[in-house]
């Protein structure tokens, strides 16, 4: 299960997009397209194989997603919005 910090960010979602602001120094993340629905997907039920069968099932099931996926999930833990 990947869990998000929610006590370290605020977030509002409109049309296809999220704004995330790291509370610790006002840094904001816009997440657009694939990046939204990954977000989206980061409930902290569904497991890194999980969410990648949603997005391949959103998305034709493009091969190099399992490897955009890990690469974006790093980047949201270095930007401290994962636990």
């Amino acid at each position: 299960m990947i869990p998000r910090k929610t006590s370290d960010f605020a977030e509002t979602a409109f049309d296809d997009e999220t704004v995330v602001m790291r509370m610790s120094d006002g840094d904001f993340f816009a997440m657009e397209g694939s990046a939204h629905a990954i977000w989206n997907l980061i409930d902290g039920q569904r497991s890194r194989d999980e969410i990648l069968a949603g997005l391949q099932r959103d998305y034709a099931g493009d091969p190099a997603m399992g490897e955009e996926l890990d690469a974006f999930l790093t980047s949201l833990r270095g930007a401290g919005l994962l636990a």
